[in-house]
């Protein structure tokens, strides 16, 4: 039996709760207005995490529209961002802001992904 996924209508300003301290952060990665509906996964690099994804929603702010990926509930360390490479830290306690670097990305975010956690907020 296949699942299909129902892509989120955009969120408001505020419409996204955190719950982080101690050794748990978030990751806010903004992306390009393409990335939008695409899961982005994030690797850890300690093995023994599982990998994670977050999809990109369109983010209605008080003046502005943006895309992001938001990762809620991550242990502090070290994880590698699919497609573009890119290298981060997560801070227990913290929101680590980053924005998607598409000149590092060799080829598009498919959206597609294997078994690992599942985050859409």
């Amino acid at each position: 039996m296949t699942m299909q996924e129902i892509q989120l209508p955009p969120s408001w300003d505020g419409s996204v709760v955190l719950d982080i301290g101690g050794d748990v952060g978030a990751l806010m990665l903004r992306t390009p207005p393409a990335l939008n509906g695409h899961e982005i996964d994030l690797t850890p690099d300690d093995p023994s995490r599982p990998h994670t994804h977050s999809a990109v929603r369109e983010r209605q702010l008080t003046n502005a529209v943006s895309y992001a990926a938001v990762y809620p509930n991550l242990k502090a360390g070290r994880y590698t961002v699919e497609g573009s490479g890119q290298r981060i830290v997560i801070v227990g306690g913290r929101v680590t802001h980053v924005d998607y670097d598409v000149t590092l990305a060799p080829t598009p975010v498919t959206g597609i992904h294997g078994e690992h956690s599942h985050t859409h907020i």
